[in-house]
């Protein structure tokens, strides 16, 4: 198949193109890091108002019941992730169908083994810590290994993800350090983060096809 240019420095874009089509998925997009930040902030703030409800409300009159507090942080953490993964798949895949490039692929399948192999081992990690009622470990750990997860498959994806991923990790080892900020460092790793992330992303490869 020929080039689309006889001009060199054309031919070689085009080149890099192609190679980086067939090795890297490229269609991720910006607006899913950005709705799932915001998704993870409405998050952080419903799981604020109800600790701050259970202990200056319910826990000061002696009705407190702290299987119910977990119940209601437990659905919002669900609905975040559930709402953030959709968002996800729904914009990366209109953004492949925009880039003519196939969403599920060998390439896409490389992408998701490689990132989730470390959550899914954190996920378990992160219930062994709930089953000892550790709590205050489960938000780094969330940030250490989603932050590892990510360095794990940017090499199948755009770099920018890289970046993202060593400030998961960065406030995580934090979180470590002073275990009851988890839902302050939380929300900056999975809401702020992601949306600087993602608008970044939109910024360098969707702007210009806006």
């Amino acid at each position: 198949m020929p080039l689309s240019s006889p001009d060199p420095l054309a031919q070689l874009q085009d080149i890099r193109l192609m190679m980086s089509k067939s090795t890297r998925f490229i269609s991720l997009s910006g607006l899913s890091g950005i709705i799932a930040g915001t998704c993870a902030l409405i998050g952080a703030y419903l799981a604020d108002h109800k600790i701050k409800t259970y202990y200056q409300t319910d826990y000061i009159r002696g009705n407190a019941v702290p299987s119910d507090l977990y119940l209601s942080l437990l659905s919002i953490a669900i609905s975040v992730f559930v709402a953030a993964l959709a968002g996800a798949v729904f914009f990366t895949f209109l953004k492949s169908k925009k880039d003519q490039l196939p969403f599920w692929s060998p390439v896409s399948r490389r992408l998701l083994w490689n990132t989730f192999l470390p959550i899914a081992v954190g996920a378990v990690f992160v219930l062994s810590l709930d089953q000892a009622r550790h709590y205050d470990f489960v938000a780094p750990a969330c940030l250490i290994f989603y932050g590892l997860g990510l360095l794990n498959g940017s090499k199948y994806t755009l770099g920018e993800i890289r970046y993202l991923g060593y400030a998961q990790l960065l406030l995580g080892i934090l979180n470590l350090f002073a275990p009851k900020q988890g839902l302050l460092l939380w929300a900056l790793g999975f809401g702020v983060c992601h949306i600087i992330y993602g608008f970044i992303m939109w910024w360098n490869h969707e702007r210009s096809a806006a």
